[in-house]
């Protein structure tokens, strides 16, 4: 049985790796799933909701509201976003992590794509907004 959990965030970023408007620091309300799996146990329930909500508010929507996520994600594109979600979460029993940054455009994390990830160096320092507005031009 699957159970998703689903959130919706405010954030800023941008890709510094990337070549046109999402280059500069921009914002979105992202959405968030999380889906977890497991079997119906004796309760009638496969996942308790109250604590996917709590742990992924916690783990999650709290480092990612209303923050410039460069700050937390390093190169903070929907993919990116989507595996450090499933790092942060990684203890829980995960089906997948889908991030979307727009209503039309979401990326979606498997437990294989997180197998075949290699973190990147978390971001050093939170910078002002003056640094972002510069590094995101």
């Amino acid at each position: 049985m699957k159970v998703t959990k689903e959130f919706v965030f405010d954030a800023a970023h941008y890709l510094p790796s990337y070549e046109g408007k999402c280059e500069r620091l921009h914002g979105h309300t992202w959405k968030l799933h999380v889906t977890v799996q497991g079997a119906v146990g004796a309760d009638g329930l496969a996942f308790d909701f109250v604590k996917l909500k709590n742990l992924a508010m916690e783990r999650v929507i709290a480092k990612l509201d209303h923050q410039v996520v460069n700050d937390v994600v390093a190169n903070p594109s929907a993919e990116n976003i989507a595996l450090w979600i499933w790092h942060q979460l990684r203890d829980l029993p995960l089906f997948e992590v889908t991030v979307w940054e727009t209503p039309t455009s979401f990326a979606t994390c498997t437990a294989a794509d997180y197998a075949a990830w290699k973190p990147p160096a978390e971001p050093a320092t939170v910078r002002t907004r003056e640094e972002h507005v510069r590094a995101g031009r």
